[in-house]
């Protein structure tokens, strides 16, 4: 086992570092109670590096590693959970087109990224969630186009992206033996954004419903066969869960630090809390869970960057990473008292950010029935 990182990961991690310490830390709170980004942002982010991160080398990408990308979402989620999510949203729509894309695919799709665009992965509806078989927005072939028809939900960067890749069922009621992955960019005719999700946390992300009505696309814009798509969907979910974990322990390293900050010069009793043991429990709980996320976090990445099976990795590194936010930013409100449940501090921010880590790109208790599944049979 080597625990080193090379010279370029370091060199990438500080990159970020400063980054997110100048551009994003100083704003968090400002972007939180806007609910967007700061417009000049997503353009910084491009000039940085950050917004096309999985784009291949041979398209013009950056083409970094699996773990030297998770360092990056680390350090922005630390920044802030809802900016690393529009980011981390990129990646999880180009997986499908690194998967199954061809040629043609991958130009124009990679071309949108270059240009420092952004990207959506459309596969949740009203009534299909952890349930993919259930995606009733409809495919249908018609001489060399298809005709899509339905409503997305909760679909991140879903009002801002330029780019989408979206899944639909091609075979009336056949379930997930129907469903298919297609592109559609934004500006095609019947393509529409609509209600924009006012949400708990990660609120800088821009986060709505999609609305298909009639939009024809050509055949060729199809990713990988007809029926394929539930194959697609589950290959680009394994790859990028473990970035899901690595925005979770960043998020739960922010609350640490200002949990630490906080009990150092807060005083009770004629000292610091930080004196009290049982707050000394709770920090060290937190730095035991933190340690422990990072590390099946960036296994997960190591598993995938050599090739690997590491699909039971890649959902116990979000699922614990994502219970380690949860918890640790919880625990961070209870250290700040009073503050951490006043917005004049972050705290209750980071928790607020922490719960969606539960919930999307597989809820924690799909992650524990994948874990299951993949022990079991």
């Amino acid at each position: 086992m080597d625990f080193n990182f090379t010279p370029d990961q370091l060199a990438l991690k500080k990159m970020v570092q400063d980054f997110v310490s100048k551009e994003i830390t100083p704003y968090a709170l400002e972007m939180d109670k806007a609910g967007a980004m700061k417009p000049d942002l997503i353009t910084k982010m491009d000039e940085a590096g950050l917004v096309n991160l999985v784009v291949p080398e041979e398209y013009d990408g950056p083409g970094v590693d699996a773990l030297s990308i998770a360092l990056m979402y680390e350090e922005l989620g630390r920044g802030c959970a809802g900016v690393a999510t529009s980011v981390a949203a990129n990646s999880l729509a180009s997986y499908p087109v690194v998967v199954k894309g061809t040629d043609e695919q991958k130009k124009l799709f990679f071309s949108y990224l270059n240009d420092g665009k952004l990207a959506a992965f459309a596969l949740t509806e009203p009534g299909a969630g952890s349930d993919a078989g259930s995606v009733a927005t409809s495919a249908v072939k018609d001489g060399d186009d298809y005709v899509l028809n339905g409503t997305k939900a909760f679909i991140t960067n879903g009002g801002i992206a330029d780019i989408f890749v979206i899944f639909a069922n091609a075979r009336k009621s056949a379930g997930i033996r129907g469903l298919t992955a297609f592109i559609v960019e934004k500006g095609t005719p019947g393509f529409t954004a609509g209600k924009k999700e006012e949400k708990m946390g990660i609120r800088a992300s821009n986060t709505c419903e999609l609305i298909l009505d009639n939009v024809r696309i050509p055949a060729a814009n199809r990713l990988g066969r007809e029926g394929e798509g539930f194959k697609i969907a589950m290959l680009t979910l394994d790859a990028a869960r473990p970035f899901v974990g690595a925005v979770s322990v960043g998020l739960a390293q922010a609350a640490f630090e200002l949990a630490v900050k906080y009990s150092k010069e807060r005083q009770q009793f004629g000292k610091p809390i930080a004196s009290f043991q049982l707050v000394q429990a709770m920090i060290a709980d937190m730095a035991m869970q933190i340690e422990a996320a990072r590390l099946l976090v960036y296994k997960a990445c190591w598993m995938k960057a050599n090739d690997m099976p590491y699909t039971k990795e890649s959902a116990i590194a979000k699922c614990y990473a994502a219970d380690t936010a949860m918890k640790v930013t919880t625990d961070a409100v209870q250290v700040l008292g009073g503050y951490g449940y006043s917005k004049e501090y972050p705290a209750e921010k980071y928790m607020r950010d922490a719960k969606i880590m539960q919930i999307y790109e597989g809820t924690n208790q799909i992650q524990r029935l994948v874990i299951a599944n993949n022990i079991l049979y």
